[in-house]
């Protein structure tokens, strides 16, 4: 368990706030990994909740993209208030998701968290070639990093709206008849992961589709 500082907080989408902390010597994750989170105050302490590592191993702090939930009383709403000097409690690092070669990655709003640690990872390695993202959200203003994830990726990355329509774009969610209309085959690794509704019927779709289980990365 770690008590960290917080050094900036910055708002990059209208509710979603980037956290630049404090990094402990010798702490480690991977690309990908999430960490349990509380807040530092008296009745907040033991409200934990998961939130993924947007910063690099071998950068000298960490930093977290996280939504802001202010239509109830709970852990994000508290944090859109925390300003640098406040601390947050760092318990247990996890995760399932780490990049396991070239693939498809499918994203769905704050889904992309995970994404772009390992999307950053691999910009700095000079190992892009065969990955592709596919990233949904209700509208252009809901978009997470969208220049550095186009400076990352390029003509790899697509955007999918569900509700607002925007020029140039036709609003679609990524369902069986999408990813039947904008991906070759399904012989690839596909890398899933946003609201659990999003995961489950694509992932359901991808296998529907023939891609192979073992090859599906949630």
């Amino acid at each position: 368990m770690h008590t960290l500082k917080i050094i900036s907080t910055t708002y990059i989408t209208h509710n979603v706030k980037r956290f630049i902390v404090e990094k402990p010597e010798d702490y480690h994750y991977r690309p990908g990994q999430s960490v349990m989170i509380s807040i530092n105050k008296p009745d907040w302490k033991d409200e934990k909740r998961p939130f993924t590592f947007t910063s690099l191993q071998d950068w000298d702090h960490l930093e977290f993209v996280i939504k802001i939930y202010e239509d109830h009383d709970g852990v994000t709403n508290q944090m859109a208030s925390l300003k640098p000097g406040d601390e947050l409690i760092l318990h247990e690092v996890f995760g399932t998701i780490q990049y396991k070669g070239p693939g498809i990655f499918l994203a769905g709003g704050t889904g992309i968290t995970p994404f772009i640690a390992i999307f950053r990872a691999l910009n700095v390695s000079g190992n892009l070639r065969g990955v592709a993202l596919l990233y949904s959200n209700k509208t252009k203003d809901d978009i997470i990093l969208h220049d550095e994830l186009t400076a990352i990726l390029g003509p790899a990355y697509k955007n999918v709206f569900t509700r607002e329509g925007v020029i140039g774009f036709r609003e679609r969610r990524i369902d069986r008849k999408f990813l039947i209309e904008n991906i070759g085959g399904f012989d690839y690794k596909f890398y899933v992961c946003g609201p659990k509704k999003f995961t489950v019927e694509v992932s359901d779709a991808l296998v529907s589709l023939g891609a192979d289980p073992e090859f599906l990365i949630v």
